[in-house]
């Protein structure tokens, strides 16, 4: 990435502001920082850091004093005015000097209360809205160079998913079997684990076990959810394991699932909304007989951070475009007894659904 192509990222994020009627964008901390201008402050804290982004205008980059020259040397750093304030000073104060008088803005979902009040306070009449609310599709649809990421990092993560299939699973603890998905993510050139979800046996029937000391037994459906951060892109992939041979019930579950996977991925295009994706899915799930047993919606987003719009959920009705990436994967969930799901990375084309994971789908046996 260059200063030219976070020039570009800003100069379209002011457009789509005036776009929905916003003066501008105030974005702190986070993912949309990092995705606009390369920017991404060593330590998140108390101290005010904003960018503002507003149409027709050189964006302005508001940053503690002492962290300006962490500031100055970011990516797109070049296409920057950029402003530093000083302890002891009101930065709400001195960022509310650049906002347009009643002016109406989209600001970062994650921006600290302590700042949004502030701003209120300092800027009597203007008016502030969320960013996944105002401007969803903002990182949605990725361009050729997101889409390589992506799919680097999900091939990383398939990588890993091979590798962990020849892992002893039985009479060791989930927490085990995480740890060894976590170190192989690594290996195959992840900068950053950001979960890792074993859950075997019961536990699999919590959709976000967090992996711990159950001792995973012969005879055990594991659930495995994991995923992290390969060259600044998202990776999440999910796949389900029999410890030994798996019974008729425990392989007809996972071909439900696996069925309702494979539906929904099919049904990918542009144009689709969606929340029809998901009712796709659970209409396979339901026809079976799983209906209530599927808790979550089919799939989010994914890009510079693992979730993010959009959603493939009931009452959803963005229409997919190409280039937008997204995860697929419904699930069924026994409470006392086992969970199944099945997940890959899926980009909308122009032709249809391009898959980012490509390792089998089926109920693999593992020792």
């Amino acid at each position: 990435m260059t200063r030219g192509d976070y020039e570009r990222r800003m100069v379209r994020a002011g457009r789509a502001a005036a776009d929905a009627g916003l003066a501008g964008l105030i974005v702190t901390p986070g993912p949309d920082l990092v995705w606009l201008c390369g920017y991404r402050p060593t330590a998140v804290t108390e101290r005010l850091t904003a960018l503002v982004i507003e149409p027709g205008r050189k964006p302005r980059l508001l940053v503690p004093v002492l962290e300006r020259p962490d500031a100055e040397r970011a990516a797109g750093a070049g296409a920057l005015a950029i402003a530093g304030w000083s302890d002891g000073t009101d930065p709400c104060a001195e960022l509310g000097k650049w906002l347009v008088p009643q002016g109406r803005y989209g600001v970062s979902d994650g921006m600290w209360a302590l700042h949004l009040l502030g701003l209120q306070r300092s800027v009597p009449g203007g008016g502030y809205a969320a960013l996944t609310e105002v401007l969803p599709m903002l990182r949605a649809v990725k361009d050729a160079y997101e889409v390589e990421r992506l799919a680097a990092a999900g091939a990383a993560a398939d990588a890993a998913y091979q590798d962990v299939l020849g892992v002893r699973f039985a009479g060791r603890r989930e927490c085990d079997v995480a740890g060894d998905l976590a170190r192989l993510l690594i290996e195959h050139g992840h900068s950053q684990v950001d979960f890792t979800v074993v859950g075997s046996g019961p536990n699999g029937a919590d959709p976000h076990h967090e992996a711990g000391e159950r001792v995973i037994q012969d005879g055990d459906m594991v659930v495995l959810d994991f995923g992290g951060l390969k060259d600044g892109y998202g990776s999440d992939t999910s796949r389900t394991v029999h410890v030994g041979e798996p019974g008729a019930e425990e392989r007809t579950v996972h071909e439900v699932v696996r069925e309702a996977q494979q539906a929904a991925f099919e049904a990918v295009r542009p144009g689709i909304a969606c929340q029809d994706v998901d009712r796709v899915a659970r209409r396979v799930i339901t026809s079976a007989g799983y209906g209530e047993y599927f808790i979550h919606r089919t799939g989010h987003g994914i890009g510079v951070t693992t979730h993010e719009p959009p959603y493939l959920v009931e009452g959803e009705h963005l229409p997919l475009v190409p280039g937008m990436c997204f995860s697929i994967e419904p699930g069924i969930y026994l409470p006392g007894r086992f969970g199944v799901r099945i997940e890959d990375i899926v980009v909308c084309t122009e032709s249809g659904g391009r898959r980012l994971n490509v390792t089998g789908r089926e109920l693999a046996v593992v020792a």
